[in-house]
């Protein structure tokens, strides 16, 4: 029996142990809990709810507010206009910081380091959002669907988790392909992209991420209501849920959207809206878990 064979675990080490394990079941339930406030009380009670009174277990459990959030006239085109965003907006987006990532990292190309450098220096200079908007619009890009993905395609970030990922892979696998006769694009598709897929699976969850929640893009570029992102039109409901609400409790005037307030009351409708936006980006989470870990420790900048 070796040493550590022999090794008991000591007093010091085991209250350690204790203490580590609360810490991270507490550190999980906080970050937890407040999904689970939004889900119970989105499906309570509206008045217990917004009296808050649903804080631990539902009460009168109903699904009334998701049907009525959901039959909201153009719910189901700007939610197509979010997925839409989603999937094509990560597609090109992994595709693109796949294929620079890997063209930086080719000591061949011409000016391999000024590029670089005139990529990365994006992420600490920006014009602002005035001249953002005037070069978009002289693109041709305001009031269309492709204003949401193409300025997202290049992103710097995502370049060097890639360039750093494929640094590290074996220089035998190009020497190898290249030995046999494979061109640069035949390379890239066949040997590098199958070895990537922890880094580009983080880079996908970023992406994703981040084209699920935007909104902002909406409200400084799109006017035209059939474009509205699913973000940005249920910001504007939570903002007329309040000020409708309210009317009708004043006994102002009820319109089509302020009867589906007068059943239901601002903090039901906020927390009904919450869940909806939040809920599908979750799914993508359990799909690219097993990569994400992988993923971003090998691509992490080594400076």
């Amino acid at each position: 029996m070796t040493e550590i064979e022999r090794h008991e675990t000591t007093p010091g080490e085991q209250v350690f142990r204790v203490f580590n394990i609360l810490f991270f079941v507490v550190f999980t339930l906080i970050c937890v809990y407040p999904f689970y406030y939004l889900i119970i009380n989105s499906v309570s009670a509206n008045n217990l709810s917004a009296e808050g009174l649903i804080n631990w277990l539902p009460k009168h459990i109903h699904f009334e507010n998701y049907v009525q959030v959901l039959g909201l006239s153009g719910i189901g085109t700007a939610a197509l206009v979010s997925l839409g965003r989603t999937v094509i907006g990560t597609g090109l987006t992994v595709i693109a910081s796949a294929f620079l990532g890997y063209m930086f990292t080719r000591e061949d190309l011409w000016h391999r380091q000024f590029w670089y450098r005139f990529v990365i220096i994006t992420m600490y200079f920006n014009a602002g959002m005035i001249p953002m908007f005037i070069t978009m619009k002289n693109l041709g890009l305001t009031n269309t669907f492709w204003v949401y993905v193409l300025p997202a395609i290049v992103a710097p970030f995502n370049i060097i988790l890639v360039k750093t990922y494929i640094e590290s892979l074996p220089k035998s696998l190009e020497e190898a392909a290249a030995l046999d006769g494979a061109t640069t694009l035949q390379t890239f598709i066949h040997i590098i992209l199958p070895s990537c897929t922890p880094i580009l699976a983080t880079v996908a969850i970023f992406s994703a991420v981040g084209q699920w929640n935007s909104f902002q893009d909406t409200l400084l570029y799109i006017t035209d209501d059939k474009l509205y992102s699913l973000q940005y039109l249920l910001y504007q409901y939570i903002n007329q849920a309040s000020s409708l609400a309210n009317m009708v409790r004043n006994g102002g005037g009820v319109s089509a959207v302020a009867s589906v307030a007068q059943s239901q009351t601002p903090t039901s409708i906020r927390m009904t809206v919450s869940v909806v936006v939040v809920l599908p980006i979750l799914f993508i989470y359990p799909m690219f878990q097993r990569y994400f870990t992988k993923g971003i420790m090998l691509g992490a900048v080594k400076g």
